[in-house]
C-alpha cells in the first residue's frame, strides 16, 4: 500500500477541486424534479463542468480493470441502485430518492462527493433512510485524527447504522484520493476500532457509505451495463460522500460549498454540510 501525503501546494489543489465539486452540487440541486431524466441531469453536469468551471468530469470514459468505459459525467442512483448508477433516459417520478455522484478534476486535482435528493414528496421510510444514512457518514468523519485508526471510521459508521435498523454495504467503500481518482487506502464503512492504518496529516481520502433499508446484500443492476449495482432483495438505498482531508489537530471536510445546509447538532467542529435536498 502506497499512502499519498499531500503538501501544503496539494491541500490548496485538493481544496479548490472538492469544492468545484460541491458547487456543481449546488448548482444541480434545482433542477432535482419530477420529470427530469438522468440522461438530462448528466448534459446539464457536463455544461457547467467544462464551460463555467473549467473542470473534467472524471467519470467520462473511466474504466478500472475489467470494467467497461463508464460512459457519462456523473452516477445517478435511483431507489433500489447502490451505486454506479449510468444516466439514462428514464424520467424521475415523486417519491423517488436519487443520489448524484460527482468527481471533476482541476489543475490535476480530483474533487469527490455524493449527496442524497429527495423527489417531490417521498415516503417517511425514505426519508429516515436518507437521514440516517447523512448522519453515519459524520460519525465517521468525527473519527477523523492523526493517530486514529482507520477501522475507527468504520466502526462508528456500522455501529450508528446498525443501531438504526439499516445494513452497511461492504463490497464498495471510500478511497484515498488526490492526482489520482482511486489511491490508497481504502476505507472501509464497518469494521473494528484501532484496526488498519494509522492516520496522518496530509491524507486525503473519501467516506461514502452505503446504507440499504433492507439486508445489505447486493447484485449486478438489470441493465447489465457493467457498472450498475442494486440491492439483491429490492430494498431502497442510500449514499453521502465527502472528501476529508487529516490535519494536524483533526480534519477539514473539503467537499463544501456556500450551498451546502447545516451539519447534525452531534458533530463536534461546526461547519457547513448537507442534508438531504427535497426537490
Amino acid at each position: 500500500m502506497s499512502i499519498t501525503y499531500k503538501d501544503a501546494a496539494g491541500i490548496e489543489g485538493m481544496r479548490v477541486a472538492c469544492r468545484l465539486a460541491s458547487e456543481l452540487l449546488d448548482y444541480l440541486t434545482p433542477f432535482i424534479q419530477p420529470g427530469i431524466t438522468t440522461n438530462e441531469i448528466d448534459r446539464l453536469t457536463y455544461d457547467y463542468m467544462t464551460q463555467v468551471q473549467g473542470t473534467i468530469p472524471a467519470t467520462l470514459g473511466y474504466g478500472p480493470p475489467n470494467y467497461a468505459p463508464y460512459p457519462k459525467s456523473l452516477c445517478t442512483s435511483v431507489n433500489h441502485q447502490v451505486c454506479h448508477g449510468i444516466p439514462n433516459d428514464k424520467p424521475l417520478k415523486k417519491g423517488d430518492i436519487v443520489n448524484l455522484d460527482v468527481t471533476g478534476i482541476k489543475d490535476g486535482w480530483h474533487g469527490d462527493s455524493s449527496r442524497m435528493f429527495l423527489v417531490g414528496e417521498t415516503s417517511i421510510a425514505a426519508r429516515r433512510l436518507c437521514h440516517i444514512t447523512y448522519e453515519s457518514m459524520w460519525h465517521g468523519i468525527m473519527q477523523v485524527k492523526p493517530g486514529a485508526r482507520l477501522g475507527d471510521i468504520g466502526f462508528a459508521i456500522q455501529t450508528f447504522a446498525e443501531k438504526n435498523g439499516f445494513s452497511v454495504v461492504r463490497e464498495f467503500c471510500g478511497h484515498g484520493i488526490g492526482n489520482k481518482f482511486h489511491e490508497d487506502p481504502q476505507v472501509l464503512h464497518y469494521g473494528r476500532p484501532g484496526t488498519l492504518d494509522e492516520l496522518k496529516p496530509g491524507m486525503t481520502f473519501t467516506i461514502e457509505p452505503m446504507l440499504n433499508a433492507g439486508k445489505r446484500d447486493i447484485k449486478n443492476g438489470p441493465e447489465k451495463d457493467g457498472w450498475s449495482i442494486v440491492t439483491r432483495d429490492h430494498s431502497l438505498s442510500a449514499q453521502w460522500e465527502h472528501t476529508v482531508l487529516v490535519t494536524p489537530t483533526g480534519y477539514e471536510v473539503l467537499t463544501l460549498s456556500a450551498g451546502s445546509p447545516p451539519i447534525p447538532a452531534f458533530v463536534a467542529h461546526k461547519t457547513q454540510a448537507e442534508e438531504p435536498v427535497s426537490a
